[in-house]
């Protein structure tokens, strides 16, 4: 089972967050957290990754593979704070195999959100 956070907007059907370790931010850094809309979290990761390959010597390697960790760890929580800075509001925390199922049981617990999700499930 895996969980994700929902957030909700007046007229927008729900979307959901998965937690856990993001492999991609942790590969792709600032593209995958662009790719996921959270502009202001990929820019400042771009603007770190920036500085830290002025470091000198090995200190620029060990700087780039601690910010992409730190990526991999904290990279959906870069979506859920830009998420919110755009107006969206935590619902509510779900589980399911996937995240069909799991916005099926956020449905499930929140009917009042059923009016905005035609055409998502």
């Amino acid at each position: 089972m895996k969980v994700y956070t929902a957030y909700v907007r007046p007229e927008r059907p729900a979307t959901l967050v998965a937690e856990g370790f993001a492999w991609g931010a942790f590969a792709f850094g600032p593209l995958w957290l662009f790719w996921q809309k959270a502009w202001i979290s990929g820019l400042l990761l771009l603007v770190a990754e920036i500085a830290a390959s002025f470091a000198p010597g090995q200190t620029a390697g060990i700087l780039d593979l601690a910010l992409a960790l730190l990526a991999g760890l904290f990279g959906r929580d870069g979506v859920r704070w830009d998420l919110m800075q755009r107006g969206w509001h935590f619902a509510a925390v779900v589980a399911g195999r996937d995240e069909d199922s799991a916005f099926v049981r956020l449905l499930g617990e929140r009917p009042e959100l059923a009016s905005t999700a035609t055409g998502r499930v």
